[in-house]
């Protein structure tokens, strides 16, 4: 992530700031850090007074992380979230800084899982955890009136985007934080990017969000929506994949410039060389002189049946490997 940080500051500074605000809020919710240490990095990135309100008690934190007491209360707010038993805001005086709106989502996210977690019988994240005990999977999903048998699906789509359904809660993945929908219907269409699990009966939730998580992963500007059913025996590659080990296919892959990756993609799609030659615009002996570089490169032809199937395995598993830089 810092890696991918670096080079995407180097691109775009701002976006590569954002990416590190990202990085730097998921590794607090993932250590389990509570109220103070989330507006502790709240003040410290944004350099001002950050402060929450949560069920009528009001923190507020510097940026050398101290608390803030003055009787004067909190100047003017400036970017705020709030919910119906809080509120989170920084506070600065003029106009707001170039990664404000950031901060305070993503402490706002990590407000929300906190307050879920205080209420452990209606926290929705517990319904999806594959190391919670089925039973108490069960019992929480009872209170909701839903039985253990009937047919759901579970909904990923970014943290920050929009509550689709009613059932929803942020949950922390090794991709950061993301949030889960409860779907019984069928009829749920989230307005942004999103992956569905496969139907699944409710007490195995878990399993519909593990494969929930891999179709946002796959999404695209091009496909927005991926449905994990749509996979087919792909899911189960890619849900027994380890994106920390990447093998040596992906890694080959990864290795392309863009250009060079453009190319082999058309190369697989194409019935010949020729064909290929002509959709990309360039000489036949052009590309296959370049098809032979890429043959080297990846270590196998990949115009060949089993080539193909190599390829299409590696560019799944590639989707999987590195977090996204964030939309915008």
């Amino acid at each position: 992530m810092h890696q991918l940080a670096g080079k995407l500051n180097q691109l775009d500074p701002q976006a590569g700031e954002a990416l590190r605000i990202v990085s730097y809020f998921d590794v607090l919710v993932a250590r389990g850090v509570g109220l103070d240490g989330l507006l502790r990095g709240a003040a410290v990135l944004s350099g001002t007074v950050a402060g929450a309100e949560v069920r009528g008690r009001t923190t507020r934190r510097d940026p050398d992380g101290h608390p803030v007491t003055d009787a004067a209360g909190p100047r003017r707010r400036g970017s705020h979230r709030s919910r119906a038993d809080w509120a989170v805001w920084l506070e600065r005086e003029g106009e707001p800084g170039p990664v404000d709106e950031m901060i305070v989502e993503r402490l706002a996210l990590g407000v929300e899982l906190l307050e879920a977690r205080r209420r452990p019988e209606s926290g929705f994240d517990a319904v999806v955890d594959p190391d919670r005990p089925v039973a108490e999977r069960v019992t929480l999903l009872a209170k909701r009136r839903i039985a253990p048998a009937a047919r759901v699906r579970i909904l990923a789509t970014p943290a920050d985007a929009a509550e689709a359904g009613e059932v929803s809660a942020i949950v922390p993945t090794r991709y950061g934080l993301l949030r889960a929908t409860l779907d019984t219907s069928g009829g749920l269409a989230p307005p942004g990017p999103a992956g569905y699990g496969t139907w699944v009966r409710a007490d195995r939730a878990p399993e519909s969000w593990e494969a929930a998580v891999v179709a946002l992963r796959l999404t695209d500007a091009a496909t927005p929506v991926v449905d994990a059913t749509d996979l087919g025996a792909m899911l189960m590659l890619a849900q027994a994949y380890d994106p920390d080990h990447p093998h040596e296919d992906v890694r080959a892959l990864a290795r392309l410039d863009r250009r060079s990756a453009g190319i082999l993609l058309t190369l697989v799609e194409a019935d010949s060389i020729r064909s290929a030659a002509a959709e990309l615009g360039m000489h036949h002996s052009t590309v296959q002189a370049r098809h032979e570089a890429l043959t080297r490169a990846l270590g196998y032809d990949p115009r060949t049946h089993l080539g193909r199937m190599r390829y299409i395995a590696a560019a799944l598993l590639l989707r999987l490997a590195a977090p996204e830089p964030p939309a915008g």
